[in-house]
């Protein structure tokens, strides 16, 4: 919701007064005003301290000390911004309540005496870390840089990929209180720009005090289906992986405070490339990609089957006998298996909230005093915490995390089908399943695309990796202004 517009007062000490009522100045302490008097006129700095460089204010502030009263005599504000500011960044502002907020976030107001504007001096500098290559998104060959929780840093990662004049990248503000910096990140020449129009007014219609999970809070507003476990955005923490969804035609999302940057729109095949595939010959990517296929269906699919061939061993033919448990332990099956999957997310979130001192000792515990003494107790057999550890070892080769866990829950779904109507119930599961991510949508792009519906090409695509060189066509859903490549 947009604050009303208040102009600029006639004297420059309500101009100053206001700005300092509504920053709080006396109440914050890294909040600073500086009062200062040049050449015979009135001036007032505001700033955050932190956000500001200190060697340019120093430097401004130096070369107002030079200034005679004749040198601002007339056009005061011409000559202030365009002689005697030496930034490169500086705008002037008519709206005394954007000033504040612009205060907010980062860049200096100068309130000077006599002129119907403020001087704001974008000199700002973030705490920032150096760009380093993402946990969840490693390659054996390639880039080593990820994206920052710093925007400018990351548009310019992006830009240093993209150098194409087309190249856009529009600024934006979400949230009543916290004001976050938003960039829309799209190439003018091949994007649809509906499609842009349709995420920049999406974007506009969040009302809401902030974003304190920065691009998980934008998913939730503009995805809808909000118990839908499923993501309909991707997410990137790697330049390179953006760029070449950017040429394809997609949408990026750049959120101040985060690392990920998302992607738009998003399908489940998207969900399972990985930069890995395209960092190694086609033959040896396609290779790569089969085997992440193989990990990934056996992640939803082995468990519930498993369970299914030991509640009904005629199902198995005689050679086939082995894979039902030899003995089922104390605890029932399908009881284990519910214990298991949870016992597995509780060490997950144990490792996350581990000192990286200590997760060797934590990997002994689950290792030895849960796996091994849980089944020689008769907790778990052996069977079980086979198939489970190959179901696991599929989640976590998932490219997507948040894919991963959206198949774990299906996995759950699939068992529960399974205990209650037995093949039955395992066939429905999987139909209410394919049917349930056929009818999904992201942005208006069937989300099993090009599954269902089915296009020939882009599947080829989707199961091979083919030659960058015969990628000559962008991806048609995309509805891209330049088919070609």
């Amino acid at each position: 919701m947009q604050k009303d517009k208040q102009p600029l007062f006639r004297s420059f000490e309500k101009n100053r007064d206001y700005i300092r009522d509504r920053l709080a100045v006396d109440k914050s302490f890294d909040i600073v005003q500086r009062d200062l008097e040049y050449a015979g006129v009135k001036m007032a700095f505001f700033l955050i301290d932190g956000f500001i460089k200190d060697d340019i204010l120093l430097y401004i502030m130096d070369l107002f000390a030079d200034l005679k009263p004749e040198d601002i005599q007339t056009n005061t504000l011409k000559k202030l911004v365009e002689t005697y500011i030496p930034y490169v960044e500086v705008d002037e502002v008519d709206d005394l309540n954007k000033v504040t907020d612009l205060v907010l976030g980062g860049p200096a107001a100068l309130v000077v005496e006599g002129i119907d504007k403020v001087i704001m001096i974008d000199g700002r500098t973030y705490p920032a870390r150096s760009p380093e290559e993402p946990d969840l998104e490693r390659v054996v060959r390639g880039s080593r840089d990820g994206y920052v929780e710093t925007i400018i840093f990351n548009t310019a990662l992006t830009r240093r990929r993209v150098r194409d004049r087309s190249l856009r990248m529009e600024y934006m503000q979400i949230g009543r209180r916290s004001k976050t910096d938003i960039c829309i990140c799209y190439l003018e020449d091949i994007a649809d720009q509906r499609r842009v129009e349709a995420l920049k007014d999406k974007l506009a219609q969040i009302d809401t005090d902030g974003l304190p999970m920065a691009e998980k809070t934008i998913e939730e507003y503009i995805s809808g289906r909000h118990w839908n476990p499923y993501p309909t955005v991707r997410y990137t923490e790697r330049p390179d992986t953006a760029a070449a969804h950017l040429y394809e035609g997609h949408v990026v999302i750049i959120i101040d405070g985060s690392p990920s940057v998302t992607i738009t729109p998003a399908t489940y095949a998207h969900h399972l490339q990985h930069a890995e595939e395209y960092r190694q010959k086609p033959l040896v990517g396609a290779y790569l990609r089969f085997v992440r296929f193989f990990a990934v269906w056996a992640s939803i699919f082995i468990l519930p089957l498993y369970y299914l061939f030991t509640k009904n061993p005629e199902y198995l033919p005689a050679n086939l006998q082995y894979i039902g448990p030899t003995d089922q332990g104390v605890v029932p099956l399908f009881m284990q298996f519910l214990l298991a999957e949870v016992g597995i997310d509780i060490l997950r979130m144990a490792a996350i909230h581990t000192p990286s001192s200590l997760a060797t000792a934590l990997g002994l515990v689950a290792a030895i005093m849960i796996g091994e003494v849980s089944v020689q107790v008769g907790w778990f057999s052996h069977e079980v915490v086979l198939y489970l550890a190959v179901a696991a070892i599929g989640t976590y080769a998932t490219p997507s995390y948040e894919l991963g866990l959206a198949n774990r829950l299906v996995r759950i779904f699939l068992l529960i089908c399974v205990a209650l109507f037995g093949g039955i119930g395992y066939i429905v599961g999987i139909t209410i399943w394919v049917l349930y991510l056929a009818r999904m949508e992201s942005f208006h792009v069937p989300y099993f695309w090009p599954f269902l519906p089915f296009s020939y090409r882009p599947f080829r695509d989707v199961f091979l990796r083919s030659p960058i060189p015969l990628k000559n066509r962008r991806p048609a859903f995309l509805h891209p202004k330049d088919p070609d490549r």
